[in-house]
């Protein structure tokens, strides 16, 4: 079985890294440097994506420490 021309030889396995970036190869048309700008673009959106999910998360598990530490009030304590 032959390969087309802008694919690897049939008979290499492709690590998933390199299965990606013959991705982006293919969708910037042959062009490298825009396929590496746009790799590089969707990474720094992915990485500020888990970063904001962080810091909100990082906020709930805040404010939850602050709702258990606010005082009863007296109806609750004269139990």
């Amino acid at each position: 079985m032959q390969a087309q021309p802008d694919q690897p030889p049939v008979e290499i396995r492709l690590t998933e890294a390199e299965a990606i970036a013959l991705a982006y190869h293919r969708a910037a048309r042959g062009d490298a440097w825009g396929a590496f700008v746009r790799a590089v673009e969707d990474a720094l959106a992915d990485l500020a994506e888990a970063e904001r999910r962080t810091l909100r998360r990082d906020r709930l598990i805040s404010h939850g420490y602050v709702r258990s530490a606010l005082p009863r009030t007296a109806a609750s304590t004269a139990r």
